[in-house]
């Protein structure tokens, strides 16, 4: 089994930037993929970014591309998720999940492949 637990979010303006972070505890994040997924207000919890830890496969949701990058320190066993021009409709609830490493992009892509979740942080982006 694998403790998760997110930290990073806030209140931040349109246009600003956030880096979240995902730590592990009991179990090393090179056996698993990792992904980062978003829950706003009556909405069903989506994808935003997931990397095959060993592999170093990535995948980001269209949502994110060209502001979002996932990435990885090895050495302290996180993960993080770089938000730029972040935007009102950013705002949501990101979770942290962490599940079967397999270097395909839709298999990581899917929320149904991760076995353990963080409680979440909450990102609120402000007009």
């Amino acid at each position: 089994q694998v403790a998760l637990v997110e930290s990073g979010g806030g209140l931040v303006q349109a246009g600003g930037s956030l880096r979240l972070s995902c730590a592990a505890s009991g179990r090393s994040f090179s056996s698993y993929a990792v992904g980062w997924f978003r829950q706003a207000p009556g909405k069903e919890r989506e994808i935003v970014a997931a990397i095959s830890w060993r592999a170093g496969v990535t995948y980001y949701a269209d949502s994110g591309k060209g502001r979002f990058t996932i990435s990885r320190d090895n050495a302290k066993n996180t993960v993080y998720l770089q938000m730029n021009s972040l935007k009102p409709e950013d705002t949501a609830v990101y979770y942290c999940a962490a599940g079967q490493s397999v270097p395909i992009q839709a298999v990581i892509a899917d929320k149904g492949s991760y076995n353990y979740w963080g409680q979440g942080t909450q990102v609120t982006v402000s007009s």
